[in-house]
């Protein structure tokens, strides 16, 4: 056997570290070649509007007739009372997210067990998740008015004791407001809970049913300890929607009312730098907004994370 004299040994590793080097760079740096007008362009849009809003927040007045106020804005802020009954209604719409969580859990479990029709039931329930808000709230806003559907409903079959007038009392309009979104995103949960428990094993389930696990161990024992990642998703994403995305609820359901009872941070910026032209308290809010919803959304993409992790493990 012939050995190669080491000058030839080493030109060789020296072109195989080249050629190695040509695929990593192709592999590596041109993906971000192309993926840089993308970038730039998500900049342009969010990261310039978001500076923007920023030095808004420290001037005061409309546009064209701006004077620098500092932080004289949060201030403001605070002592408005209907931005703080904005603030407080955010957090009380914050209590649908173990609601939802729970009913979806619960309906996504009693699917998962293969009843007949299931597949239908999932496609119902789903549905309303697709329909627009907005015309959803407007169906809704003949519904739950004081001579409503629901009303109706009620005083024949006897119930009159439990209608309200939903939408126009400071009492019951955030709860109505919380039952819709709780309607809308319930089939969301259990089409992500039931897809999760699919990928289940059935090698688990097997192994405790001849264990003489009963269905209720199997449920709390195995099924869910093993989706709980994907529950703890749901429920961050829950708290976002509660935070930022119920606008389009409270503008067609009661515009805020009644005396801003049901306003809500989305609603108080829009009612401030849309039809008050106060752009400096508006864009205060809006940092604000995205203060509390950017810790939701820090948690988020930690979950996320940590469950891709644990996926490929």
């Amino acid at each position: 056997m012939t050995v190669a004299p080491a000058q030839d040994r080493s030109a060789a590793g020296r072109a195989l570290r080249r050629t190695r080097r040509i695929p990593w760079r192709r592999g590596e740096l041109w993906p971000i070649a192309y993926a840089l007008p993308a970038v730039a362009a998500v900049a342009l849009v969010f990261l310039y509007s978001f500076v923007e809003v920023v030095r808004y927040s420290l001037y005061s007045g409309s546009i064209g007739t701006l004077t620098y106020v500092g932080f004289a804005n949060y201030g403001a802020l605070f002592q408005d009372p209907v931005f703080t009954t904005s603030l407080f209604n955010n957090l009380k719409l914050l209590s649908i997210v173990p609601i939802v969580t729970l009913l979806a859990l619960a309906v996504a479990l009693v699917i998962n067990t293969g009843v007949r029709g299931w597949r239908l039931y999932r496609i119902f329930i789903f549905f309303p998740y697709v329909l627009p808000a907005t015309a959803m709230g407007l169906a809704f806003s003949f519904i739950l008015q004081g001579s409503g559907t629901l009303n109706t409903l009620l005083q024949d079959a006897h119930l009159g004791f439990l209608a309200h007038d939903w939408l126009g009392s400071p009492k019951w309009v955030i709860f109505s407001i919380s039952g819709v979104i709780i309607w809308q995103q319930l089939g969301f949960g259990v089409v992500i809970f039931s897809a999760a428990l699919l990928a289940v094993p059935a090698e688990l389930i097997q192994a405790a049913q001849i264990d003489g696990a009963s269905w209720w161990v199997i449920q709390r024992r195995i099924l869910i300890p093993q989706i709980r990642r994907i529950i703890q998703f749901f429920m961050i994403i829950m708290a976002i929607t509660a935070l930022s995305s119920v606008f389009t609820y409270v503008y067609v359901l009661t515009g805020g009312g009644p005396a801003y009872s049901s306003s809500v941070m989305e609603f108080y910026i829009y009612q401030d730098g849309f039809e008050n032209g106060a752009i400096g308290i508006a864009s205060a809010a809006a940092v604000v907004l995205l203060g509390i919803a950017s810790v939701l959304i820090v948690l988020y993409l930690w979950v996320r994370t940590r469950t891709m992790r644990e996926s490929t493990q």
